[in-house]
């Protein structure tokens, strides 16, 4: 699909069954402008976008489209949920253990499901949720001083 081709953000709406709503346009705007945002900084950016937005239609819209898949929702254990754009090509995440920051990842093994159980329970597997934790750069300490 080229540029020209990518449907608008009220035609993704529309064809995952969503009723379109200038919130619900800048709630995806702001998901896909950002980099796993939390409710919050997703909220401020719709508001900057269209006005007033509540808190509570935020966390709707965005419970909506990750149920249809236009947003993936990403739960690092200690930190509140975040939300990104990036959807559909199974990557995985970093997070810091100091400052929570939140980074993607490819898949560790390049195709879905990246990782298979030794059991799958009878399970049809279809993804493989991946979290590395560490340290980010900001937070690493000083290798000089490390010794």
């Amino acid at each position: 699909m080229t540029a020209t081709e990518t449907p608008s953000i009220a035609a993704e709406l529309r064809g995952a069954g969503l009723r379109v709503t200038a919130a619900r346009v800048a709630i995806l705007e702001t998901v896909r402008a950002g980099n796993h945002l939390d409710v919050e900084a997703i909220a401020d950016g719709a508001r900057e976008r269209v006005g007033h937005v509540s808190l509570q239609a935020v966390y709707e819209a965005l419970h909506a489209m990750a149920a249809c898949g236009l947003v993936r929702r990403l739960e690092p254990a200690g930190s509140p949920a975040r939300f990104e754009g990036r959807i559909g090509d199974n990557h995985h995440h970093l997070v810091c253990r100091r400052c929570g920051a939140v980074g993607d990842v490819d898949c560790a093994v390049g195709h879905p499901p990246c990782l298979d159980p030794v059991d799958d329970g009878g399970f049809l597997i279809d993804e493989a949720d991946v979290t590395f934790w560490g340290l980010c750069p900001a937070c690493r300490p000083d290798r000089a001083n490390a010794g």
